[in-house]
């Protein structure tokens, strides 16, 4: 059974509904899932999962939120090798700049991105329907 790891950060509530149906796809797919919020995950924890799909949303000029993500991200990236990793979050302006950004981080930090989601707001039913997938895709 895979073991996958949700990790996240929200400000509104619309990333952590992400990440609950992140989750939800995993577990449909059979995984076994913990979900942490960030401040409470780290780079020693990651050798404890299979994948991991990280989310948060679009911060001031289109960046990832400053003071518990991005520190938590920066310790983790390094760490993660070639397991699967699945990127969302939410934004409220600009057009997903801030998700170019963080894909181009992971990549060159060695990090293996499959898939990416993200949505204006909070999730409508189609953001659902692909979060749910990226979390079978995942497993």
């Amino acid at each position: 059974m895979s073991k996958i790891a949700v990790v996240y950060w929200t400000g509104t509530g619309n990333t952590e509904a992400m990440a609950n149906k992140v989750a939800e796809g995993a577990r449909e797919a059979g995984a076994d899932v913990t979900m942490f919020t960030a401040d409470s995950f780290s780079a020693s924890k990651a050798g404890d999962y299979d994948a991991f799909a990280f989310g948060c949303p679009a911060m001031g000029d289109e960046m990832l939120e400053e003071t518990e993500f991005q520190p938590m991200w920066d310790d983790v990236k390094g760490s993660l090798g070639a397991k699967k990793v699945g990127l969302f979050g939410s934004w409220g302006w600009g057009n997903g700049v801030w998700m170019d950004s963080w894909k181009e981080d992971a990549a060159a930090n060695g990090v293996n991105v499959i898939s990416t989601v993200i949505c204006s707001d909070a999730p409508d039913e189609a953001a659902e329907t692909e979060c749910r997938d990226l979390g079978k895709t995942l497993v």
